[in-house]
């Protein structure tokens, strides 16, 4: 036994690894609690990608901005806080992980012999934070430097297309198994629902433990599987964003389309002026026959100084042939210089002139 046995040469009498304990405890309750509500939201998938989108947008204070954008600084500082407890939670850890070789063989041995349901956990708790000090950094960062590409598409390129599923998958587990078992270990460390019997308050609750660890694992499992197919089936378009937000008031397209669209009131006038233009077209037919009359006017006017004209001709080589005719030819040319009448009026002259031509 005596191998088994590291042997302290320094006796501690400071209360530091009391309070480090405490801040271990304290930083992991609210990083298993947020890995619960976490998964909880992201398992929002499940239902759609309407309501992953309704609770990404959440997330971003969307209902505080007037184009329901969101504010992606905003997820910022959450993911900085808890990179913050996350790095601290894993370094307080760190204390009691077996640091050398002959450590890690005391306990596994240890285990072995024992064969103690809560030490195994302990061990479990112990492997699977490890390598989510690795997974887990590289998630965060992730998020830290790309706060705005959370939605349905984005997310789920992230996985397919960025290749992030195996990450996930493997995140998925140890974050789950980790959370449970912490947090199972802190009521049995703190005292929290022991109630009378100790012994009978375990059993309850590691019954709880175990349920919500299936609970959790099986959104988890789906939540992954969702973003899959979702990410194969957008592909051909990686890196397009979710259209659609439910906090979206006007989207761009919308707002572009209206603005480039014409304004519905100041259309009222022009479709006035052409339901009035049919009835404008009749009064200008209306008016075409009175046009008509002066159009015949002119012509017949035309048509009688010409024939004048021809008469008056006529008239000077009868004169010029016989005297007599003189007098005819000046009561004709008496009659073209006076005034113009009315256009029947010279209609009747000519009409009544041209025969006593014809006859001189």
């Amino acid at each position: 036994m005596e191998s088994y046995i590291i042997e302290e040469y320094k006796p501690r009498s400071s209360r530091l690894p009391a309070r480090l304990d405490l801040a271990q405890s304290g930083t992991g309750l609210i990083l298993g609690l947020f890995m619960w509500v976490h998964m909880l939201l992201v398992g929002s998938i499940i239902l759609g990608k309407g309501a992953f989108d309704f609770v990404a947008k959440t997330m971003e204070l969307a209902f505080l901005s007037n184009t329901g954008h969101g504010y992606p600084i905003a997820v910022f500082f959450a993911v900085s806080g808890v990179f913050t407890l996350f790095i601290v939670h894993a370094l307080l850890g760190m204390r009691k992980f077996p640091i050398s070789w002959r450590q890690h063989r005391i306990m596994r041995d240890q285990m072995q012999m024992m064969k103690h349901t809560d030490t195994n956990l302990w061990y479990i708790q112990a492997v699977t934070g490890f390598i989510m000090f690795f997974a887990g950094s590289v998630h965060l960062y992730t998020m830290l430097v790309n706060p705005g590409s959370i939605d349905p598409f984005l997310s789920a390129d992230r996985v397919v297309s960025g290749n992030y599923w195996f990450l996930y998958l493997i995140l998925l587990i140890c974050v789950e198994l980790h959370a449970s078992i912490g947090l199972y270990r802190l009521c049995m460390k703190w005292g929290w629902f022991t109630g009378k019997d100790a012994r009978n308050s375990r059993k309850k609750i590691k019954t709880v433990k175990n349920r919500l660890t299936i609970f959790f694992l099986a959104i988890g499992f789906l939540a992954l599987a969702m973003f899959v197919i979702i990410g194969f089936q957008h592909r051909s378009n990686a890196g397009e964003p979710y259209q659609g937000s439910a906090y979206q008031k006007t989207s761009p397209a919308v707002e572009e389309k209206s603005a480039s669209a014409p304004d519905v009131d100041a259309e009222k006038p022009a479709a006035e002026s052409s339901a009035a233009h049919p009835a404008d077209t009749s009064h200008d037919t209306d008016t075409t026959p009175a046009a008509s009359d002066d159009a015949s006017d002119k012509a017949a006017a035309v048509t009688h100084d010409t024939a004048d004209t021809h008469d008056t001709a006529d008239t000077h080589e009868a004169a010029a042939a016989d005297p007599d005719t003189a007098d005819a030819h000046d009561a004709g040319a008496n009659h073209d210089t006076d005034p113009m009448p009315e256009t029947s009026s010279d209609a009747g002259a000519h009409d009544a002139t041209q025969p006593a031509t014809e006859t001189h």
